[in-house]
């Protein structure tokens, strides 16, 4: 199966060159999200709890655009500003992910394009059809 590139009408445009989700042999690869509003492109403002919230949300369009959801996500990076900031995203992101969550890495980032406080990048499996 060679390599897809989707277009993703409902995320934000990508802010550099690189696709919003790729696709090859089964699993579905969603470049990091930030908390930029889709509808005006424009950063949300607020602390971590809220741009998480947007980040999920994003990352929550992108996957119902190509027919998935995050009970299809097998791997996620969370890539933090600062690393205190990993029990208020945890919260949050426990709230999207359910009782069987995928596996999970979280890094410190030096810094985050734009100074955002949280990006999250997503993998996830298409179930046999």
């Amino acid at each position: 199966m060679p390599k897809i590139v989707h277009r993703v009408p409902s995320a934000p445009e990508p802010l550099g060159p690189y696709a919003v989700a790729t696709e090859a042999h089964g699993f579905v690869f969603l470049s990091g999200q930030v908390a930029v509003d889709p509808a005006t492109g424009r950063p949300v403002d607020g602390d971590v709890v809220e741009q998480t919230h947007r980040v999920m949300q994003n990352l929550g369009a992108v996957l119902a655009d190509l027919d998935l959801g995050f009970a299809d996500v097998v791997k996620t990076t969370i890539f933090l500003a600062d690393i205190a900031d990993f029990p208020a995203v945890n919260a949050v992101y426990a709230g999207y992910v359910g009782d069987d969550p995928p596996a999970r890495s979280t890094i410190q980032a030096g810094a985050l394009p734009g100074g955002f406080l949280v990006e999250i990048e997503a993998i996830a499996a298409r179930r046999a059809r």
